[in-house]
């Protein structure tokens, strides 16, 4: 599967990851010691929606469009949608959509640290230049999984947000690994994993795999469509590792609110612990 993120920003994937990441920011915000975040593959960090892949693929016309354009989503959405609407002042629409570094950067505090990490030449001096104004923030070209559990437990509460493309075969195994690495360092570590829903085997055995490293996680899978053809994307999970047990009935208002009205007949929207 090609996830090259520009194809796909905005769309229903990204409303349930996003909205989920920002509700789970402000959660741990609350506390007033320092929060250390690290994305292990934060991309460009904003997206033209009129740009040549997002018109390819026009996913973002139904999610963030949708969304934008009825109006009546949830409170939990209420933020993603302010970051949305900011990010495009004067605009006669809706053209720019901000990624995951930007959203983190902006939920963030002075005392925070951000580090964002990207591979991709052309990604990374896009992320460079939309987090050159947060003097807590950093973008790294590093990989992703090394950095966070080199850099877990290293001053401050640590969070980590681990959104690969899915593209390499290890990247479910290294997703486990990267949890059992942080949250050896740092037992108290929240994370905070975006995965594709293609079919139930493969979500399976990766929930299956990341219990034997953490009896504490937060499941939440948002389908689209029954999982009957493994070549499409048929969904997204995010699974939270660690994550306060306040965040549950929102996670849960996203993905059920998400699959009722963006699904297809067959959606299904199922949050629980493994």
């Amino acid at each position: 599967m090609n996830y090259r993120h520009a194809f796909h920003a905005g769309n229903f994937a990204d409303l349930q990851k996003h909205a989920i990441l920002l509700a789970l920011l402000e959660a741990l915000t609350v506390d007033e010691s320092p929060l250390a975040v690290i994305d292990t593959h934060a991309g460009a960090g904003a997206y033209d929606l009129r740009g040549d892949m997002a018109q390819k693929s026009k996913e973002a016309a139904a999610g963030i469009g949708r969304l934008l354009a009825e109006g009546d989503a949830p409170a939990p959405f209420a933020s993603l949608l302010k970051a949305v609407e900011e990010l495009n002042v004067g605009a006669a629409d809706a053209p720019l959509y901000p990624g995951s570094p930007l959203l983190i950067a902006r939920a963030l505090r002075r005392s925070d640290r951000y580090t964002a990490c990207e591979l991709r030449d052309d990604d990374f001096d896009q992320l460079r230049k939309v987090l050159g104004p947060y003097a807590f923030a950093q973008a790294l070209k590093a990989d992703g999984y090394a950095t966070a559990e080199a850099r877990a437990g290293r001053g401050g509460r640590t969070f980590v947000l681990i959104d690969p493309p899915f593209e390499r075969p290890d990247d479910y195994a290294q997703c486990v690994a990267t949890v059992r690495a942080v949250r050896k360092v740092d037992p108290a570590a929240v994370l905070a994993i975006w995965t594709p829903l293609k079919d139930l085997e493969t979500f399976d055995a990766f929930v299956r795999a990341l219990e034997n490293v953490t009896d504490d996680a937060l499941v939440a899978e948002l389908r689209l469509r029954p999982l009957r053809d493994p070549m499409k994307m048929n969904g997204s999970a995010m699974v939270l590792v660690g994550a306060p047990a306040a965040i549950e009935p929102k996670v849960s208002e996203i993905t059920t609110f998400l699959a009722a009205r963006l699904g297809e007949t067959g959606a299904a929207a199922r949050v629980w612990r493994a």
